[in-house]
C-alpha cells in the first residue's frame, strides 16, 4: 500500500476547492482532459478527491496554475523529509544560504562565461558580445510550400540573387519562447547561436541583478552519453548539483518541486549508438519531473526523435539589426572606429552581407577584419576558410566525432561533390529544387567516380541518408520547405559552381571557359566569373575570351560604333594627366548616365579603371562633370523635397567651374539662373515652372556644351542599343576589376586595357 500511495496523490478538500475556481477557464472538465492528453476518469478522480497517479495529478496542477504541494494531500513522513530540508516552494530563493549561491555562479561563470573559438587566441566574455537571437514563427523544413511561394519570400538582389532565406518571415525573441515553453527544443543550423542562447540563459539566471528563482543546470550531452560510468541523466544531474555544493537529499528536493532549469545541449553530438539511450533519458526525467524548466539544442534535421512534451522553434539568422548590433559590440571600446569601417564595408558587398547573417561566420568576419582592417580583395580564401569551418574545423576544435554516414569522402571529395550538385542547379537558374533532384545527383557523382562508387557500395548506397548529413552536420545544405533544399548561402553554390567549371576546365579544353565567358554579360553569371578568375592558376585565357566577347557586342552597329570612335576623340582632345583609358571611360560614364539613366553619376567606369580617378580631375574635367549635372537635374529634382534650392546650388557649381576656363558657357548657365529668380519663392511655384519651360532651358545648355566641350549629344540610341551599351559598360567594368587579379600575367593585362572602350577598327591595331 505504501508503494501504491507513494506513486499518487490526492486533491485535499481546500485544494478540491482551489482547483474548482481555477477550472472555470476551461469550458468543460473533458476540455481539460483533453488538452492534457488525459483520461476524463482521471480528471474526474482528481476533483472527488480519489488518488492520482502523481505525474497526472503535477500535470493537472500545472495547467491549472496552482501549486501541487498546496492541493495535494501529502503523507506525514513526506511532510517530515520535507521539513528536515528545510526547504520550501514559497520561499526557495531564501532556503539557499548565500554561499551555495555563490558556489552556483561561480560554476556557471566558469562553465558558460566565456567562449574562444575559430583562430581567437585568447578567451572573451560571452556576455560582453552576446546579440539577441530570434526564433521563425514555424519550423522552416515542415511548411508544404511549393518553390515558387518560397521566392515570394525572399530578399532579392541583382536579378535574383539571394539576400537571406527567412528575412521576410515572421520572428519572435527567442528568450520570450524561453519564458513561455517549461520544455523547450531549440532548433538551428550549425554556427546559429544554440549553444551561445543556452549559456547566456544560465548566465542570466545566477546574474547578481536576478534572483535566483530556478537552480541552471548546464550540460553538454556529448559528455553525459561519453561518462566513464554511465550514470543515469538524473545521477548526472545531482552530480552537477553536487558541484554546487548542495547535497543528495537537497537535490531531490530541489526536482521534486520543479526548482531546477535543466539546460540540456547538442543533441545532435551524440553519437548514434548513444542516442537512443540519452533520448529515453531526457523523456523519463523530464515526464517524472515535469514541473522543471527544461531547454534542449540540437542541429535541424539532424536526428529522429520523439519528446512528445517539448516544444520545437528555430533559430533565425541574424537580420541586419542583429549584425550590426554583434559587430558594435565586438569592436566596443578603442576599436569602435573599425567597427563603424567593417559596417560600412559589409554594406558594400552583398555576398559578404549574406554569410554574416550566420553568427559563426560573422565572427570569421569580425576576425579578419581586426587582423587585416579590411576584407579580403580576393575573397576566394574567406570562402575556403568558411566553408573549411563548417566541413571539419567547428566540429574538430570541439572534439565532436560524428557518425558521418559517407564518412569515407574526404573533404576533397565532398568539395567535388557539392560542386557537382551546385553546377548543376546553378546552370538552370535554381536556386530551390527538390529533394529527388538533389539524390540523383548525389547518385550520378557516386557513380562516376569508381573510388567514391566502392565508399558508395560499403555504405549500401543511400543517397538521401547522405543528403540528410551533409545537412544535418555541415549546414551547407538546407531544407527550406518538406522535400525543397537550397544552399543554406548563395554564396557557397556559386563558390562551388565556380570550383566545378575551373576544375573541369583542363578536361573539357576550351569548352567549360568559352562558355563561361559568354555568360560575362548576364549579371547572374558575373560572380561565378570573378570567382574563376581567383581559382583558375592563370586567368590569361579566360579573360581574352571575354574582351573577345564584349567587343562583339557593338561590332555590328554602325551607330555604336560611331559613338566610340566619337569617344576615343573626345579623349584624344582633352588635356589631363589621366589615360587615355580612364578618359574614355569618364565621358562613357557621363554619355550613358544621361542617354540611358542608369549610373546616376557615380563614374563607376572611371573608378573601374582607377579608383582614386577623382583625385586627379583638373579643371577641364571637374567643368564637364559639373555641365553634365545641370544636363540630367531633371532626375535629381525628382528625388528631392527642395527642387529650387538644388537646382540653384548645381547651377552655381557650374558656374564656378566654367569662370575658370569657359567664360561663354559661364554667361549661358547664369542666364539660366536668372531665367528662376521670379519662381524661387516656393518649390510648387518652381517646378510649375519647370514643367513647363524645363527642357527648354535644358537643350539651350545642350547645344552651347555641344559647341564649346563637344559631348552631351542627343545619340538618338533605340532601347535595343541601349541595352546592348548597358551590358558593353557592366561587362566591362566586371573585366577591369579580374584585371587587377594576381592570377593574369602583367602582359596580358597591358594588352586589354589598351584595348577597351575602342571601336572595331582600333581594335585590329591592337593587339589583343
Amino acid at each position: 500500500m505504501k508503494t501504491r500511495a507513494s506513486r499518487s496523490l490526492k486533491a485535499t478538500v481546500e485544494g478540491i476547492k482551489q482547483a474548482n475556481k481555477a477550472v472555470l477557464k476551461f469550458a468543460t472538465k473533458t476540455e481539460l482532459a483533453v488538452e492534457l492528453e488525459v483520461s476524463r476518469a482521471t480528471v474526474q478522480n482528481f476533483f472527488a478527491g480519489k488518488p492520482v497517479a502523481r505525474e497526472n495529478f503535477h500535470k493537472i496542477c500545472e495547467k491549472l496554475g496552482l501549486s501541487w504541494q498546496e492541493i495535494a494531500e501529502l503523507p506525514e513522513q513526506y511532510l517530515l523529509s520535507e521539513s528536515k530540508a528545510n526547504i520550501s516552494c514559497q520561499n526557495f530563493s531564501s532556503s539557499i544560504s548565500r554561499n551555495i549561491q555563490q558556489n552556483i555562479q561561480t560554476v556557471i561563470q566558469q562553465k558558460c562565461g566565456s567562449f574562444r573559438v575559430l583562430d581567437m587566441s585568447q578567451p572573451r566574455t560571452l556576455q560582453e558580445v552576446y546579440t539577441n537571437l530570434n526564433i521563425l514563427e514555424n519550423i522552416s523544413n515542415r511548411s508544404w510550400l511549393e518553390i515558387e511561394q518560397l521566392h515570394q519570400n525572399l530578399n532579392l538582389i541583382d536579378d535574383n540573387k539571394i539576400v537571406s532565406s527567412n528575412s521576410k518571415l515572421q520572428h519572435f525573441s527567442a528568450l520570450q519562447a524561453v519564458k513561455q515553453y517549461s520544455k523547450l527544443i531549440l532548433l538551428g543550423k550549425p554556427g546559429s547561436g544554440k549553444t551561445t542562447l543556452l549559456k547566456h540563459i544560465a548566465i542570466e539566471s545566477v546574474s547578481e541583478n536576478l534572483p535566483i528563482l530556478k537552480i541552471p543546470i548546464f550540460i553538454t550531452l556529448k559528455n553525459f552519453a561519453e561518462s566513464r560510468y554511465k550514470l543515469s541523466l538524473f545521477t548526472y544531474i545531482k552530480q552537477e548539483l553536487a558541484s554546487y555544493g548542495i547535497n543528495k537529499l537537497f537535490a531531490t528536493q530541489i526536482l521534486n518541486q520543479g526548482q531546477a532549469l535543466i539546460l540540456l545541449d547538442g543533441l545532435d553530438e551524440v553519437c548514434q549508438k548513444d542516442i537512443y539511450c540519452v533520448l529515453q533519458q531526457i523523456s523519463g526525467i523530464s515526464t517524472k519531473y515535469h514541473t522543471n524548466q527544461f531547454i534542449l539544442t540540437c542541429r535541424i534535421g539532424s536526428t529522429e526523435y520523439n519528446l512528445e512534451h517539448f516544444t520545437e522553434v528555430e533559430l533565425a539568422d541574424f537580420n541586419q539589426h542583429q549584425i550590426s548590433s554583434f559587430v558594435q559590440k565586438w569592436f566596443a571600446g578603442t576599436a569602435a572606429g573599425k567597427g563603424k569601417h567593417f559596417l560600412l564595408k559589409l554594406q558594400q558587398n552583398s555576398r559578404l552581407q549574406e554569410l554574416a547573417t550566420n553568427p559563426l561566420l560573422l565572427m570569421l568576419l569580425c576576425l579578419v577584419f581586426a587582423e587585416a582592417g579590411h576584407f579580403p580583395t580576393n575573397r576566394i580564401k574567406l570562402y575556403q576558410e568558411a566553408l573549411d569551418i563548417l566541413l571539419k574545423k567547428w566540429d574538430a576544435k570541439r572534439y565532436v566525432e560524428r557518425d558521418e554516414v559517407y564518412k569515407q569522402l574526404s573533404v576533397s571529395r565532398k568539395h567535388e561533390l557539392l560542386s557537382y550538385i551546385a553546377r548543376n542547379t546553378f546552370e538552370k537558374g535554381e536556386y530551390f529544387f527538390k529533394q529527388q533532384d538533389l539524390e540523383r545527383y548525389i547518385a550520378e557523382y557516386i557513380y562516376n567516380f569508381p573510388d567514391v562508387c566502392a565508399c558508395g557500395q560499403s555504405l549500401s548506397f543511400k543517397p538521401e541518408a547522405i543528403l540528410k548529413a551533409i545537412e544535418a552536420q555541415h549546414g551547407l545544405l538546407v531544407e527550406r520547405a518538406k522535400g525543397i533544399y537550397s544552399f543554406s548561402h548563395l554564396t557557397f553554390q556559386e563558390y562551388f559552381t565556380a570550383k566545378n567549371i575551373v576544375c573541369n576546365a583542363e578536361a573539357q579544353g576550351d569548352k567549360a571557359l568559352t562558355q563561361l565567358a559568354n555568360y560575362i554579360t548576364d549579371k547572374r553569371w558575373q560572380e561565378i566569373f570573378i570567382l574563376c578568375v581567383g581559382m583558375l592558376p592563370q586567368a590569361d585565357y579566360l579573360l581574352l575570351l571575354a574582351k573577345k566577347y564584349i567587343d562583339c557586342l557593338l561590332a555590328d552597329d554602325i551607330q555604336l560604333q560611331q559613338f566610340l570612335r566619337w569617344l576615343g576623340a573626345k579623349s584624344y582632345d582633352t588635356s589631363s594627366s589621366c589615360s587615355f583609358l580612364n578618359l574614355r571611360a569618364f565621358y562613357f560614364d557621363l554619355e550613358l548616365s544621361r542617354t540611358c539613366e542608369i549610373t546616376e553619376g557615380k563614374l563607376e567606369l572611371s573608378k573601374a579603371c582607377n579608383p582614386e580617378f577623382t583625385r586627379y580631375i583638373n579643371s577641364e574635367l571637374s567643368l564637364d562633370l559639373a555641365l553634365d549635372r545641370v544636363l540630367t537635374i531633371d532626375y535629381i529634382l525628382k528625388q528631392t523635397t527642395q527642387p529650387a534650392l538644388v537646382y540653384h546650388r548645381v547651377l552655381d557649381r557650374a558656374i564656378v567651374r566654367a569662370s575658370l576656363i569657359a567664360p561663354e558657357l559661364r554667361q549661358v548657365l547664369q542666364a539660366l539662373k536668372q531665367h528662376t529668380i521670379n519662381y524661387c519663392q516656393s518649390n510648387d511655384s518652381f517646378i510649375k515652372w519647370w514643367i513647363a519651360a524645363g527642357q527648354d532651358e535644358i537643350t539651350l545648355l545642350r547645344n552651347a556644351v555641344i559647341q564649346q566641350r563637344d559631348f552631351a549629344y542627343d545619340w538618338h540610341f533605340n532601347p535595343h542599343q541601349q541595352n546592348l551599351l548597358k551590358q558593353y559598360y557592366d561587362s566591362t567594368i566586371l573585366l577591369l576589376n579580374c584585371l587587377n587579379s594576381n592570377c593574369v600575367s602583367i602582359e596580358v593585362r597591358q594588352r586589354i586595357a589598351n584595348s577597351i572602350l575602342l571601336p572595331s577598327a582600333k581594335l585590329s591595331q591592337v593587339a589583343v
